[in-house]
């Protein structure tokens, strides 16, 4: 079996992850919490990347795409909170996280697989 795929995938998936989370937290750090501007700019050229690295994917369904990707956002974005901003998640927060997890898996390799 040819895991290259999926690891291609996941990776793909990952890198937009942190584009669109990365982006957005410079761009929060510029508004929310008063850092200057450049924060903002370099927020804002973080996220023209996270909508160029889901084109990358193999699947052409934009809304596959996407909808997948938004498991994978929810994760990141706890992982985000905890390791960048030390906010704790709590047992509800990690079971969404693997609910919206097998979500992403359907999504993306159900067919393939048959499930």
């Amino acid at each position: 079996m040819n895991l290259m795929p999926y690891f291609r995938t996941i990776l793909l998936y990952i890198l937009a992850g942190l584009a669109e989370i990365g982006g957005g937290w410079l761009i929060w750090q510029w508004l929310r919490e008063g850092k200057n501007i450049w924060w903002g700019i370099a927020g804002g050229i973080i996220i023209v990347f996270y909508g160029i690295i889901p084109t990358l994917q193999e699947e052409s369904a934009f809304g596959r795409v996407y909808a997948a990707y938004g498991g994978i956002f929810i994760i990141l974005s706890l992982l985000w909170g905890h390791f960048v901003d030390g906010w704790q998640p709590d047992k509800f927060d990690v079971l969404g996280a693997v609910i919206a997890l097998v979500g992403v898996v359907v999504i993306v390799w159900g067919r393939r697989w048959g499930i």
